[in-house]
């Protein structure tokens, strides 16, 4: 399987034709990938001043990550998309390959966290974000009277 995007596990062709002992046809049930669920798999360490995650994507560049603040939710989408194309001596087409994908994950931050309040950088196929802890100081009610008349 050398030549498969890594976005395929080692078992794609046993996932999709079933047992080899058996007929494709008999046999045949559709393809469960569960690989896909471990795709940017974070790691999420509480600290004294906020959140640390580390979000594995292998394979992806810094330009292939986008991340918004929306509505108290961090979202962090990557896409991807490649082409291999390999000739022989003469110049015609042995292999040819393209992959197109995207991942997307959101996490709650609070509606207090600004874009400014998080930090975040991209080294060795990790992005690492550091999400601050914002203590929401309650305001206490100021106490209004209503006068008596009379």
């Amino acid at each position: 399987m050398a030549y498969l995007p890594s976005i395929f596990g080692d078992n794609l062709m046993d996932d999709f034709f079933g047992d080899w002992d058996r007929s494709f046809f008999r046999n045949y049930r559709p393809a469960v990938h569960t690989e896909r669920t471990n795709l940017m798999r974070t790691d999420i360490k509480e600290t004294e001043t906020g959140f640390d995650l580390d979000v594995e994507l292998p394979g992806y560049k810094k330009e292939d990550l986008s991340l918004e603040l929306n509505g108290g939710y961090l979202n962090i989408s990557a896409e991807k998309k490649s082409s291999n194309e390999e000739k022989d001596a003469e110049g015609r087409i042995i292999r040819r390959e393209r992959y197109s994908g995207s991942m997307k994950r959101s996490f709650y931050v609070g509606e207090d966290i600004t874009e400014e309040d998080i930090k975040a950088r991209f080294e060795d196929g990790i992005l690492k974000l550091h999400v601050p802890k914002k203590v929401v100081e309650e305001q206490i009610p100021e106490k209004k009277y209503i006068s008596i008349e009379g």
